[in-house]
């Protein structure tokens, strides 16, 4: 019979193993549902083209990635949206921090840039080439996509290294998840 040493009962897997928590912010109608999706790698929150906010509340989904890493992203409804009540907006800040149960480790902004679309729509008629001709041509959608989420999983991943694998915990995250 095995007697157990006490290096076993002291061994902890790594903290890169846990899962990582991304929080997805940004206006409405900026790709935050897609981003995520894009991130966990399969279709968990509801994404379409619309002018009013997809999500009308804090949502978590979670996702084991191909590489065994587990994923969690919060997706927000539009936050920074004008007509968004001050009181509805803390609420929802509240529900993020505390579906972040272990801390989040990166908090990703979907911007939208019409400009940049504007200018790549003048080449298009003067050239007749298309964003997608002029950012990859001959790449495979989906190719694009995986390295985006690779990118972004390194980055996540670096974050978390130069943090010495804690995610972000500070008193004002530990008092709303003791409420």
């Amino acid at each position: 019979m095995m007697g157990r040493s006490s290096i076993d009962d002291d061994w902890e897997l790594p903290f890169s193993n846990a899962a990582h928590t991304v929080v997805l912010v940004g206006r409405t109608s900026n790709g935050k549902s897609a981003t995520g999706n894009s991130i966990l790698g399969k279709k968990s929150f509801s994404s379409k083209h619309s002018s009013n906010s997809v999500m009308s509340n804090c949502e978590l989904k979670t996702a084991i990635l191909r590489d065994g890493q587990e994923a969690n992203a919060i997706g927000n409804p539009g936050l920074f949206e004008y007509s968004a009540r001050s009181d509805f907006i803390g609420k929802e800040i509240v529900k993020c921090i505390s579906l972040a149960k272990d801390g989040i480790h990166t908090v990703l902004v979907d911007l939208w840039f019409s400009q940049l679309d504007l200018a790549f729509h003048k080449k298009r008629k003067e050239n007749d080439e298309t964003l997608e001709d002029y950012l990859g041509r001959d790449c495979p959608e989906l190719l694009k996509r995986v390295e985006q989420v690779q990118q972004h999983l390194s980055l996540v991943n670096s974050v978390i290294a130069q943090n010495g694998g804690r995610p972000y915990m500070d008193g004002i995250f530990a008092e709303v998840k003791g409420l």
